[in-house]
């Protein structure tokens, strides 16, 4: 195994975590075609709203890090991928540094959209930033209480859609709650497979997300359920006459379930560490399918 010199850049980039960018870029790229669907793109404020998300998603993922590490969740049993703290890549003084750079770039840069829409952008933005550490932080953090899968909803799938389409169009539609829940849904996917793998040592540690409280059988239909409601529900937007927009996402659904047989099969173990790398793979394809779909509209 390769040495990762500590703080080194490599450190950083592996912190990171590139892989989990498309869970942000993904709903800037729905919200951005549901934009232009309607007439109203604009490449500056698109191209913004993807900078934030991605940061954001940076930052947290460096909250994360830090204060799993500090908890001890992190464990020598964890299945998951390494983490910089806990293979002491990163110092913790460092994450502290690079957490608070990282979130000041990102409202740096959101800042700007100031500039297309209004003052009500700044407490979306407040919001963001304080839920990416009550996640994870704090006397009652949200992620160890089964309150993942609705964060994920809210702030990768109503936020980012619905925030990137507002500040191109000024309003919002049915659409966009429609658009906002199919992406939510589609995202959590991601989570219920992390979730799914490490059910055991997040029982040990005092996690309880929805399938430590559950169990392993209503985690395995959850992520089945998750993402065949994600693409049927696009097919609303026949009712609006988006012919492609309903139905090109339909083609999801097969490479999903055939992800989800395999997780099934796999049951346990580091090898589901590949059904999160297909996961990852099949919701940007479904962002792409509705994101075209939208756009032949």
């Amino acid at each position: 195994m390769e040495v990762v010199k500590r703080n080194s850049l490599q450190a950083w980039i592996l912190a990171a975590r590139p892989k989990t960018l498309t869970g942000a870029i993904t709903p800037v790229m729905i919200g951005t075609a549901l934009a232009a669907m309607d007439g109203h793109f604009h490449w500056w404020p698109a191209l913004v709203c993807c900078l934030f998300a991605g940061l954001m998603q940076i930052a947290a993922n460096f909250i994360n890090d830090l204060f799993d590490f500090l908890k001890g969740t992190d464990r020598e049993d964890r299945l998951g991928p390494e983490r910089a703290c806990a293979q002491s890549w990163i110092s913790p003084q460092a994450m502290r540094k690079g957490i608070v750079a990282t979130v000041v770039l990102a409202c740096l840069i959101g800042c700007t959209l100031l500039f297309f829409a209004g003052w009500e952008l700044i407490i979306v933005g407040m919001l963001c930033v304080l839920f990416a550490f009550l996640y994870t932080t704090g006397p009652y953090p949200l992620s160890y209480n089964g309150w993942g899968d609705v964060l994920v909803i809210v702030f990768f799938g109503f936020v980012p859609v619905g925030g990137t389409y507002y500040v191109q169009a000024l309003t919002w539609t049915p659409d966009v709650t429609v658009a906002s829940l199919v992406c939510g849904l589609l995202i959590d996917t991601l989570l219920v497979v992390n979730n799914y793998r490490d059910r055991e040592a997040d029982a040990r540690s005092g996690k309880r997300t929805v399938i430590v409280r559950f169990g392993e059988k209503f985690g395995r239909y959850f992520y089945l359920i998750l993402g065949t409601a994600a693409s049927l529900l696009c097919l609303y937007f026949l009712l609006e006459g988006h012919i492609y927009a309903a139905l090109l996402p339909q083609l999801y659904l097969l490479p999903h379930i055939f992800t989800w047989r395999r997780m099934v099969k796999i049951h346990s173990g580091k090898k589901l560490n590949s059904i999160l790398g297909e996961t990852s793979r099949n919701m940007l394809l479904m962002g792409i399918l509705l994101s075209i779909g939208m756009l032949l509209n």
